[in-house]
């Protein structure tokens, strides 16, 4: 019985020494495979936080064996290796952690007074192939949104400002020949879409074609069919801008800037100066993406907005926002920018970005629609015409803007994100105008069909036809506006020269209230045409452009000159002679009406001259002002001649006789003057 009981006594002390040596050489076998560290499931890829605070989630890692099963009790270090320069405060709630029974290890990070990016290193014994892993935290200011908003909309405003310094350097450069650019479109579909691709190119901007082609419809200079193909060929020019944007050129920025600012201040020649101007605005452009771009880095790591961009891979919700976000910025350009800085961060993608270019296309309309509220009918189915049109490459598109991305990645596998954003913008508006080119005919009849045939509504009195604010920040174009209005004056001013002789003559005085209100029509456009003038004016323009302008306020002036001799001292007149009983003779009817015909022609002429610049002309109305200026005092002396002889009708008109012919012959003067000063302007130009 002693022995069995001292069996006993020693089983119970040795069996436990066993198992603990069992289970230790347990230990020792799952360690002598190859551990493997990683992050765990639950842990952010990257962390992000607030300087001085602990992130929101706890570093996890997660130990496993040769075979991928969790290993418990494996030691991790954990270690700051990597902190912002002059940091301080960031530290690890534990640095030494056992794996728990699922092989997870963790601690807890507090960032550092700085911004920027923390690492942690966490780690297992030497002598395993995979014993580190590196976590990665980024640490922003408390007010890290706001400093974000300044950084993108400081960046936006100079993005804008330089597309805008670009397309007027561009403009000054071409601006002669964009006058008639758009005047030419021919019936030829192929070259309206070549016009409306290098007018587009040029400005910059298919909305602003667009709003030049509306006003050029309402001032009846083109046709609405005729710009169908043009607006096409705007929607292939503002692809090019999109393209130039795709160019990595950022860190060359304040290079162009800098050689675009000397190109301006030094140099005297006007061409060399625009280059300077388009330089110096392409260059600020690229800064201001620059800007933009480093602004947008810490929403890389903001999860909100990542979910928002993961989103708009939706056709739909893609097609809304970029719509949306065009028509608010009014330019699909600078739209496509700022894709191309989201795309260069790592936060749009391909897929999310075709949806949005649709979107841009139905945006850009919003500038034209805006503009044609206040024009004649065929004037708005120009901006409901390029809404159409929009509306199609979204119907060609939408249902496979994923495919479409495939293909694009499969021709230009090496092209960058931002490049495959441009070459999407500008293959959808190339087959486009592919697919619509051919059918213009059909659209405008859809188009006509929108907006409906009724007639329009006389017009109110005292409208101008011509003038349009929206072309103001194009002078060349403004101008040719403001001229086709100082034509539409001088003919109401013809209008009522052929209109004066009538109550003499006749003794019928119904023309003198046309006269009159003609009268008043003319001051209006006086002072429209001035004001419109003046806000050309105030924008960048050229020397020759204001030289130019103040041909046109001079011409314009002696035609308001003539307009008040006719209703101020020959109407005043004709009031009082159509109530006399005594007449003309009719030698003096016939001369007067005779000397009346010739300044006629005088107007007839300087119409042409202020219109063509026709030279040829302009020299032709001077020689035959002294011609009637001799005229008139040859019709004085027959007139003499008449009263001498005792021709009772010549002695009771002697009067008004007179001054009519002297009347008559100032308004020649003026007419004149006109052609002057067309001769001299084009002397000091050449």
């Amino acid at each position: 019985m002693g022995r069995l009981l001292a069996y006993i006594l020693l089983l119970s002390v040795f069996l436990p020494l066993v198992s603990a040596q069992d289970s230790a050489t347990a230990g020792d076998d799952s360690q002598s495979g190859n551990l493997t560290i990683s992050l765990a499931g639950d842990t952010p890829v990257k962390g992000t936080g607030i300087c001085n605070q602990q992130l929101k989630s706890s570093i996890e890692v997660r130990v496993t064996g040769q075979t991928g099963s969790p290993v418990p009790g494996i030691q991790v270090a954990f270690s700051i290796v990597g902190a912002p320069d002059q940091a301080e405060g960031a530290r690890l709630s534990d640095m030494l952690v056992l794996t728990d029974s699922s092989g997870l290890a963790q601690t807890a990070l507090q960032l550092g007074s700085k911004p920027g990016e923390y690492r942690v290193s966490c780690r297992i014994r030497e002598g395993f192939p995979d014993n580190e892993v590196i976590y990665p935290a980024r640490a922003s200011r408390k007010n890290w949104i706001y400093m974000l908003l300044i950084g993108l909309f400081g960046g936006l405003g100079l993005f804008l400002f330089g597309m805008h310094t670009m397309s007027e350097g561009m403009q000054q450069s071409a601006g002669e020949r964009m006058r008639s650019i758009l005047q030419n479109v021919t019936r030829n579909r192929i070259v309206g879409a070549g016009i409306g691709t290098l007018v587009t190119t040029i400005i910059q901007s298919s909305s602003a074609t667009s709003v030049m082609l509306v006003s050029f419809v309402n001032a009846n200079l083109l046709q609405f069919r005729q710009t169908l193909p043009v607006l096409l060929g705007a929607a292939i020019g503002t692809t090019i801008t999109a393209q130039m944007i795709a160019f990595k050129i950022t860190e060359y920025s304040l290079l162009l800037v800098a050689a675009g600012f000397f190109m301006q201040a030094f140099s005297k020649k006007e061409q060399v100066k625009s280059a300077g101007s388009s330089i110096f605005g392409f260059g600020v452009l690229f800064f201001g993406m620059h800007i933009m771009s480093d602004a947008m880095a810490p929403l890389r790591e903001w999860s909100p907005f990542i979910d928002l961009l993961l989103k708009l891979e939706n056709p739909l919700l893609g097609i809304l926002v970029g719509a949306a976000f065009t028509a608010v910025i009014q330019s699909s350009s600078a739209f496509v920018g700022i894709m191309i800085v989201l795309a260069s961060q790592g936060l749009l993608s391909l897929d999310a970005s075709i949806p949005l270019l649709l979107g841009s296309n139905i945006g850009t309309t919003a500038t034209a629609l805006l503009s044609s509220l206040k024009t004649n009918r065929e004037a708005r189915k120009v901006a409901v015409a390029f809404l159409v049109i929009k509306l199609i490459s979204v119907l060609i598109f939408a249902g496979w803007t994923v495919k479409l991305g495939k293909i694009l990645v499969q021709f230009t596998p090496d092209a960058s994100l931002p490049r495959l954003i441009a070459n999407a913008h500008t293959f959808i508006n190339l087959v486009l105008m592919i697919v619509v080119l051919p059918i213009t005919p059909q659209v405008a009849r859809l188009v006509d069909w929108l907006v409906g045939k009724r007639k329009e509504p006389e017009k109110v009195a005292f409208n101008t036809l011509y003038l349009d604010n929206g072309v103001i920040p194009t002078p060349s174009l403004a101008l040719n506006l403001a001229k086709q209005e100082i034509i539409r004056m001088g003919t109401i001013v013809r209008t009522m020269h052929s209109l004066i002789l009538r109550p003499f003559l006749e003794k019928n005085p119904s023309s003198l209230n046309s006269i009159y209100t003609h009268e008043q029509e003319v001051n209006y456009l006086r002072d429209a045409i001035k004001e419109y003038l003046l806000a050309i004016n105030r924008e960048s323009v050229t020397s020759e452009r204001v030289n130019e302008s103040f041909q046109m306020l001079y011409s314009m002036n002696e035609f308001e000159k003539i307009a008040d001799i006719i209703s101020g001292g020959l109407a005043n007149r004709a009031e009082k002679w159509v109530v006399k009983s005594y007449e003309f003779s009719e030698a003096g009817k016939r001369e007067l009406a005779e000397f009346h015909e010739k300044i006629d022609k005088q107007l007839k002429r300087v119409l042409v001259v202020f219109d063509e610049m026709n030279l040829q002309k302009a020299a032709q109305m001077k020689s035959k002002h002294k011609e009637y200026r001799n005229l008139s005092k040859e019709l004085e002396k027959q007139h003499y001649a008449r009263i001498l002889e005792g021709m009772k009708e010549s002695v009771e008109s002697s009067e008004t006789h007179l001054e009519l012919l002297a009347l008559l012959s100032t308004i020649d003067s003026h007419t004149t003057n006109i052609a002057r000063i067309t001769l001299d302007w084009n002397q000091k130009a050449t």
